[in-house]
């Protein structure tokens, strides 16, 4: 049959989460938090305290740094990272349970240091940080067990007459070999006479089962057969110090031969006490870390490992200066790598046609990088130093350039007296083939315009009016109100001269506005010049819908578009009379003919007959 954790055969309890025997996990108390604080000095800072008997331990770095997790107990003895030697990730004990220290150390890896234990602790530990950089967080979490509980595992250790207190009590009936028998097995257990004894399964128990006959001993003055020391056990390390314990044999008290251990009483049997030996310190040596990862993932890279000299103490490898190592050669730190063979960029594509019909754009083509088998393959496998480029400017020649503006807004900034109304203004580039090939110029169109609601009925108080409407129906706008300082009487106020309350503080009179983003908005040039001076023309402009960060958008309201054309200069043609304008030939009609009113002379000598012809035919002096 097992043995449950109450030392009784048979039993089937076993110690909860919370180090409790026999409990049912509702006496924990999960003690968790994040240290952030913000270190300014180097070196070592304390971050958290685990409390004696604390189970489950985790503190964990919340992210890869240069700083370093430290942890001693409260007598003073370091643990892990003390007297500023970092200690190898791996097992260590302190507190009563074994701490696993990690420190990833891959490249790749962004998780911090971390402690991790079962427990329970036996003391209080302390927990640091020593400090190089930037604290990135440090999460910690233990459980221990509720307020007022008490650890059934003493409770079913405890003998007759012991209180609860820990007090020893003796029974009166014991006599006195009883009584150094007493006293010599607590001085070989190391326990006080004011703190709970560490009961060894077998040594006290607490009762016997009643179905068992107990074992009848001889008193124990008539015992011929005693526990006797013969020698040590070897020590478990050569050098360092290390460990080694008694070796007791039962021997007859008289002739102090050997003989079986059955002779003896096993309960009054010494417990072997743990003594040091071989205190020496071992040779120093070189630790070799592992090596980094490649620093390249194809071709040549490089990788490192950390090389520490390192000396053997009490079970533990402390950093000690390198110089100690110098009797052994030091193993190379940084080594040349190849995972495998670089790709190669190749050009797949030729350059594509540039993106604006004019002015300068952009052209691409397809540059992939390819393996030594043909594969297309990440763009870090090449080297990018190398890479051919896929993207380049193109300069089409110059564009077109008009101003575009928006209809004005159609409030006044001020619901009375004087105010302002808006538009928008932008210059861009149009594709009105009859518009002159410039730009924009400074001639910029205004983006306001005066307006007036008429007069401001007077108010009365330093009082301020309510706010106007915002000047814009979206975006950006204006509001104002009406300032003014009064003085009230009964039932009236007298308008004062604003000096009467320059001693307070004058309300604000315009603020900006925002009621909503406009959204798309429809955008016009200015009209172009007429295509005929008169009997009827036409005129253009360039119309566009531009969103709030004046790009094209097809969500303006066609129904609202502003006309791309319109009729102009519909008055009849007049021709004007020139007193000068005679013909000085009689056969003028036969320069028309010919068409000959285009040259300069004939235009001038038949000047009557060749206008005659031009306003008859638009264009014809122009045909040439």
């Amino acid at each position: 049959q097992s043995i449950g954790c109450d030392d009784y055969l048979g039993s089937d309890k076993v110690i909860d989460k919370c180090g409790i025997c026999g409990g049912d996990n509702t006496a924990c108390k999960v003690v968790s938090g994040v240290f952030k604080h913000t270190l300014t000095n180097l070196g070592y800072h304390k971050i958290v305290e685990i409390p004696e008997g604390a189970t489950k331990i985790n503190i964990t770095e919340m992210s890869k740094s240069n700083n370093y997790l430290a942890l001693r107990s409260r007598s003073g003895r370091s643990i892990i990272n003390g007297n500023w030697a970092i200690d190898r990730p791996g097992r260590y004990e302190g507190g009563g349970t074994m701490f696993t220290y990690k420190r990833p150390n891959e490249i790749s890896s962004t998780a911090g240091e971390s402690f991790l234990a079962d427990g329970p602790t036996n003391e209080v530990l302390d927990v640091y940080m020593i400090h190089q950089q930037p604290n990135p967080g440090i999460h910690y979490e233990y459980i221990i067990p509720g307020d007022n509980v008490i650890s059934p595992q003493l409770l079913a250790h405890r003998r007759p007459g012991e209180p609860l207190n820990g007090q020893l009590g003796m029974p009166e009936s014991t006599n006195r070999e009883d009584e150094d028998l007493h006293r010599e097995t607590d001085t070989l257990t190391g326990q006080s006479a004011g703190s709970f004894p560490v009961i060894q399964p077998g040594r006290f128990p607490s009762h016997q089962p009643e179905n068992q006959v107990p074992a009848v001993h001889p008193p124990r003055q008539n015992r011929e057969y005693n526990w006797k020391q013969i020698g040590k056990t070897e020590c478990t390390t050569t050098c360092g110090k290390g460990s080694q314990y008694p070796v007791f044999h039962c021997v007859n008290r008289i002739t102090h031969e050997e003989v079986s251990e059955s002779y003896c009483d096993s309960s009054t049997k010494p417990i072997p006490e743990e003594e040091a030996c071989n205190l020496f310190p071992c040779p120093a040596f070189w630790d070799i870390g592992e090596w980094s990862e490649c620093s390249k993932t194809c071709g040549l890279g490089m990788q490192h490992r950390q090389i520490l000299c390192r000396q053997m103490y009490a079970n533990r490898t402390l950093t000690v200066q390198q110089y100690r190592c110098h009797h052994l050669e030091k193993p190379e730190t940084t080594s040349t790598c190849q995972l495998k063979i670089c790709s190669e960029w190749q050009i797949r594509t030729e350059w594509t046609s540039c993106s604006v019909p004019c002015g300068v754009g952009q052209r691409t083509r397809d540059v992939k990088c390819v393996s030594n088998l043909g594969d297309i393959v990440d763009d870090e496998e090449c080297n990018m130093k190398l890479r051919p480029n896929d993207i380049e400017n193109c300069d089409m020649g110059p564009c077109a350039k008009s101003w575009f503006l928006t209809e004005w807004s159609d409030r006044c900034s001020a619901e009375c007296g004087d105010g302002v109304r808006t538009r928008s203004v932008v210059c861009m580039t149009n594709h009105v083939s009859s518009l002159p090939l410039e730009g924009c110029g400074n001639n910029r169109p205004s983006e306001t315009t005066s307006c007036n609601n008429g007069p401001c009925a007077g108010k009365v108080e330093w009082f301020a009016g309510g706010w106007t409407q915002c000047s814009t129906e979206c975006g950006s706008g204006t509001q104002q109100r009406e300032v003014i300082c009064i003085r009230k009487t009964e039932g009236n106020f007298d308008v004062l001269n604003p000096y009467e309350c320059s001693y307070l503080e004058k309300p604000p009179s315009q603020q900006s506005c925002y009621l909503k983003p406009c959204g798309s908005k429809w955008f016009h040039t200015e009209w172009s010049t007429c295509s005929k001076s008169c009997e009827g023309g036409f005129r253009v402009r360039e119309v566009r819908c531009l969103s709030d960060d004046m790009t094209a958008s097809t969500q303006c309201d066609p129904q609202l578009k502003p006309e791309e054309k319109e009729p102009c200069n519909t008055q009849d043609c007049i021709p004007e009379i020139d007193e000068n304008c005679k013909d000085k030939y009689y056969n003028c009609n036969v320069v028309v003919q010919a068409r000959l009113c285009v040259y300069t002379y004939y235009k001038t000598a038949c000047c009557a007959s060749c206008t005659r012809v031009a306003n008859r035919q638009p264009g014809f002096l122009g045909r040439r």
